[in-house]
């Protein structure tokens, strides 16, 4: 059985963008001050005219003060035990790739696994990212080249990367093929939000990206 072709529920991040920036009672410009993004790159979004990049997601979520993971779906309660069935994971599109929620958001401990999908060329955006705790990737299938502090590591399937996610990171698929991957964040600071993980860096924000990001997708 293929997992990869098991139905799950897409997430339209338009209409959660909307819906969350609404129930705070902001406009798109607040968010657009808040996130260091263009209101315009935000408007596309919200009109489902444009996918944005994992990076421009983090950047939202942080503004909105949300986990990333408010995406997927409204708050729910936390558990020390949580299932996901493979057709019930909740997903997010993102520029050439989709994020795959693996219960984070529902589980009462530190740590926050999800699955990546990346198209040929995918990447965490245009900036470096760090956070508090520890960061495993595991590369299920194609390549994924993960940058950390500089040094460069390549992973294909069957590979893992530990390391302090406290260092700079990046990483793109730069392979011929599809890419999948598993995440999982462990042991972060009490205080610190989810919606930090794979954001941008604060002091390294460029209006680039929302220019980037107002290009219609295909």
């Amino acid at each position: 059985m293929d997992i990869y072709k098991q139905e799950a529920e897409s997430v339209d991040v338009g209409e959660r963008l909307r819906e969350l920036r609404k129930e705070r009672d902001l406009s798109i410009r607040a968010v657009g001050r808040l996130s260091g993004l263009s209101a315009n790159a935000l408007s596309v979004i919200e009109r489902g005219k444009s996918s944005p990049s994992v990076s421009t997601l983090y950047k939202i979520a942080d503004a909105l003060e949300v986990p990333v993971t408010a995406f997927f779906q409204k708050q729910r309660s936390q558990h020390e035990v949580v299932i996901i069935k493979a057709s019930q994971r909740n997903r997010i599109p993102f520029h050439r790739g989709v994020w795959e929620d693996l219960g984070g958001e529902q589980f009462s401990g530190k740590v926050e696994p999800f699955m990546l999908t990346l198209e040929v060329g995918a990447s965490s955006g245009r900036f470096p990212i760090n956070h508090s705790g520890h960061e495993l990737v595991f590369c299920l299938r194609g390549q994924l080249e993960y940058e950390v502090e500089g040094e460069t590591y390549l992973l294909e399937a069957g590979d893992c990367l530990l390391f302090s996610a406290a260092l700079n990171h990046e990483w793109r698929n730069p392979g011929k093929t599809v890419t999948n991957a598993l995440f999982v964040i462990s042991c972060f600071q009490e205080d610190e939000r989810p919606s930090r993980y794979h954001r941008a860096s604060s002091e390294k924000r460029e209006d680039e990206e929302g220019e980037e990001d107002e290009k219609p997708s295909s």
